[in-house]
């Protein structure tokens, strides 16, 4: 169930770690930001937005972690946008074979096995590198990237909402993970984010 936390903006919390997929009310549509974790929550998602009389305009993963590249039939053939690195690791990622196999494999020892729909898994269009704002017909969505948690990860920052999307860079329920992939000193690039959402959020 969608519950409002700003104006034009909803949140979905999923029962798989607590994640949270955003909806942000635009004129011709919404923008979805990590859209969910198991597809009956898609579904769901799709669904009430489809009662509400909204469709999906543009969809927005925050990083290359599995569980923010998903998507669902339901939800339409928008474009499905992240930062130019967080799109090349995501090629990189699926260049293999074997990946989605390997995520099936992982969500086995999971309480959520069967219930993730991989078929539309990280279909992100690169955004220019630089780019500051998500192209898109709403409130102005301002991208933060930084260098923390995985590779092209970018906070988005709402500023007529008041609303800051940290895309697992803040749980109430897990440790901070870090990059630990590529990077010279992972705590302080960690910690380098966290002062640069800090700045936009005061």
């Amino acid at each position: 169930m969608l519950r409002q936390v700003a104006e034009g903006v909803l949140v979905h919390e999923s029962e798989f770690c607590q994640s949270n997929a955003v909806v942000v009310h635009g004129r011709a549509g919404v923008l979805l930001i990590d859209p969910g974790v198991q597809g009956h929550e898609m579904a769901c998602l799709a669904n009430d937005l489809s009662d509400s009389g909204q469709t999906v305009v543009a969809g927005f993963s925050t990083h290359p972690d599995w569980d923010h590249l998903l998507w669902h039939a339901q939800l339409g053939a928008a474009p499905r946008y992240g930062t130019a690195r967080c799109a090349a690791t995501v090629r990189v990622q699926l260049s293999d074979p074997g990946a989605k196999a390997r995520i099936a494999a992982h969500l086995l020892e999971t309480e959520i096995a069967g219930q993730v729909p991989l078929d539309l898994l990280g279909l992100i269009t690169a955004l220019p590198a630089e780019t500051a704002q998500i192209p898109w017909d709403g409130p102005g969505v301002r991208i933060i990237e930084h260098q923390a948690h995985a590779p092209g990860h970018a906070a988005l920052f709402i500023a007529e909402r008041g609303v800051l999307v940290a895309g697992d860079m803040l749980s109430d329920v897990l440790i901070p993970m870090l990059d630990l992939n590529g990077t010279v000193d992972p705590i302080e690039d960690y910690l380098a984010a966290l002062r640069l959402l800090e700045g936009v959020a005061g």
